[in-house]
């Protein structure tokens, strides 16, 4: 047999490959990308299901109560509220995050936490019982805060 015949049968017998071996794809530069549009809407997406789930996860934490009033809440009024305010170096950690109503949100605005609890000491000591989740040093806070500020009312 001359060899071009017999390239072309190896040439034709290279399409059909036998099972388990992988198929071919299509060269990278032929392969289909989503379009920046898709990509921007998937991130929009996901960042919202990131917030839910972080929300969910502090409503759980705190009770399902703004820890500040003790109020009870649902997903859809609850606001996320930085203990330490992220204006004052505060982070996005799991720890810094609490559930808390509007108003009460409001309230606090950017306070530090001592600062707040002093002015609100019924707002510490509900932040003591429902705060579940938050690093130990900002409870011990707002016990001393709650503890001076009901000396000085008594």
């Amino acid at each position: 047999m001359p060899r071009r015949s017999l390239q072309r049968v190896v040439l034709s017998n290279a399409s059909n490959t036998p099972r388990g071996l992988p198929r071919r794809t299509r060269p990278a530069s032929r392969r289909r990308t989503p379009s920046s549009a898709k990509l921007a809407a998937r991130a929009v997406v996901s960042a919202c299901a990131v917030k839910r789930a972080i929300k969910r996860e502090a409503m759980r934490d705190c009770g399902r109560r703004c820890v500040y009033c003790a109020t009870p809440l649902d997903l859809s009024m609850a606001t996320l509220d930085h203990v330490f305010p992220l204006a004052h170096g505060g982070t996005n950690a799991h720890g810094n995050l609490v559930t808390a109503c509007g108003p009460c949100n409001r309230l606090k605005g950017d306070l530090l936490p001592h600062d707040f609890f002093a002015r609100y000491p019924w707002a510490g000591a509900n932040f003591v019982r429902y705060a579940r989740a938050v690093h130990r040093s900002l409870k011990r806070g707002a016990r001393r805060a709650v503890s001076l500020a009901m000396a000085e009312a008594a």
